[in-house]
């Protein structure tokens, strides 16, 4: 067969896995993870792939490994074993017989002809093989091997690094710096994740951030870690949730096996926890969370931290923790603007690669305002619709694919509308939710917005604070406090602000 025809059978077999793939995990799980594999050839019974950075070959080995190969193998059964390896995608296409235009030698692995290829264990340490046997394929120079072990999938990793992939929550391809979009409300935390992710030393420890749902503290965590992968990839970082980081220090205490849990936990360069409020009320858990800080602090090692409300508000959580919380910086990620949930939708139908009307863009952006997963969430289901159904996309598909979530959103209450029923309600002028006048007829109305505001909004209390004139988020927690006291000792009073609340959500 001629090497024109081998490769043209190789694509075509290639075309058909990638396929299937496709169908079987579906668009979202094949976007992330196996759209970037990238066919490099196919000679002597292997087939050697490629993916850009080591993260996701090992993720795609511990997850997809059996299954690649068993397509493979239907595809031609001369096919033993499938090997992965780490190199940018701008390499040079590859030749039938399995050599790429710069040689096998810049990837660090050894010809079927036994001749050793002179480049670093480095190099060796980017190839894996996913395969049910050791049958077959190319070998690893000795130097490199030595470092490595073998994982239950076939593949060939760091020893001594996989404990940390087993703690570590997989990041997602999707969330880097690139693809974050800056405005207002976020400026602030972007610039210091920018500056964490680039610095050497730790700039500010801890950087915490924080913010309602889906307002973007995952993303610039996320990107974090991929920027500090790409410069110094060197550097061990640990991302996990709150509640994992609890498991697995039970987990130690059960099996008596505490001190392995905080050499692992102390020892790395950059510690990354999500959602920390969950440890609050959990004792035992702070108070290990609190030593590990220190310990990382101590050692001038990066700690960030994410969570839905700042230091000062986190419930549950003793007063020296959310003080040392509070040490570095914390940065808040306000509600969207109108502005940057345009500058959103429109960065991701660019990356959807769909032409979406800018009506369209225009109406979503003004309709749905809760937080950006529900934004993005929206703007893929009226692709989908497009997609599969066949139909352009306009204004009237749109509003009737998405009925059940712009009515939801309609029924949303504003602070804005509170303080307008409110002062309407208490004859009050508007202004004087924003003023500083103490007078009891014009601060019981205002306790009485700012109480609806915690029950009928999605706001923090700093958020809440800041729409009440600038007050501090204290005052907030006082003004509910005191409406609660209210309500349970004078009954009236109870109904009346029962009936606003109705009357708001109606």
């Amino acid at each position: 067969m001629g090497r024109e025809q081998a490769t043209a059978r190789v694509t075509e077999q290639w075309a058909r896995v990638r396929g299937r793939l496709r169908t079987e995990v579906g668009e979202a799980a094949f976007r992330s993870w196996l759209k970037p594999l990238t066919l490099v050839s196919e000679a002597r019974n292997v087939v050697r792939m490629s993916v850009p950075t080591r993260f996701m070959r090992d993720w795609v080995a511990d997850n997809y490994a059996e299954r690649i190969h068993a397509l493979w193998s239907d595809e031609n059964e001369s096919v033993q074993s499938v090997e992965i390896v780490v190199q940018p995608p701008s390499r040079p296409n590859p030749k039938p017989d399995g050599r790429s235009d710069e040689g096998d030698a810049a990837r660090g692995l050894s010809t079927g002809n036994g001749r050793s290829r002179s480049k670093t264990a480095d190099a060796a340490q980017e190839d894996c093989k996913l395969t049910k046997s050791d049958r077959g394929g190319a070998t690893m120079n000795k130097s490199a091997k030595d470092k490595l072990q073998k994982s239950d999938s076939g593949l060939y990793v760091e020893a001594g690094r996989a404990s940390d992939r087993d703690i570590s929550a997989p990041l997602d391809p999707r969330f880097t710096f690139d693809n974050f979009v800056v405005g207002k409300p976020n400026e602030l935390a972007y610039a210091a994740a920018r500056r964490v992710a680039e610095a050497g030393n730790a700039p500010f420890n801890p950087l915490f951030l924080y913010g309602g749902v889906g307002l973007g503290k995952t993303h610039l965590m996320h990107a974090i870690a991929w920027q500090i992968k790409t410069q110094t990839p060197d550097r061990r970082i640990i991302y996990l949730s709150a509640e994992k980081f609890m498991y697995q220090f039970v987990k130690a205490l059960r099996t008596k096996d505490t001190m392995s849990f905080k050499e692992q936990f102390r020892s790395v360069d950059i510690l990354m926890i999500d959602d920390v409020q969950f440890i609050g009320g959990r004792e035992a858990t702070q108070e290990e969370f609190f030593h590990t800080f220190n310990a990382l602090v101590d050692q001038n090692r990066q700690v960030v931290i994410s969570a839905d409300k700042s230091p000062s508000d986190l419930e549950g959580v003793e007063e020296r923790m959310r003080s040392r919380l509070g040490w570095g910086l914390v940065a808040d990620i306000h509600p969207t603007t109108y502005e940057l949930r345009l500058g959103i939708l429109q960065s991701k139908s660019e990356q959807l690669d769909v032409d979406i009307p800018p009506k369209v863009l225009e109406f979503l952006a003004h309709k749905i305002t809760s937080n950006v997963r529900e934004l993005e969430g929206a703007l893929n289901r009226i692709v989908a619709h497009a997609t599969l159904v066949g139909r352009s996309v306009t204004l009237e598909t749109t509003q009737d694919v998405l009925h059940d979530l712009l009515r939801a959103n309609d029924r949303r209450v504003t602070i804005e509308e509170i303080q307008k029923r409110v002062a309407e309600h208490y004859n009050v002028r508007i202004a004087d939710m924003h003023s500083a006048r103490r007078a009891r007829a014009v601060a019981r109305p205002r306790q009485v917005a700012m109480y609806l505001s915690k029950h009928l909004t999605s706001r923090s209390l700093p958020e809440i604070g800041r729409k009440f004139g600038g007050r501090d988020h204290t005052t907030v927690m006082h003004a509910v406090r005191k409406i609660d006291e209210l309500k349970s000792t004078d009954s009236n009073f109870a109904e009346d602000v029962e009936l606003l609340r109705r009357m708001l959500e109606g």
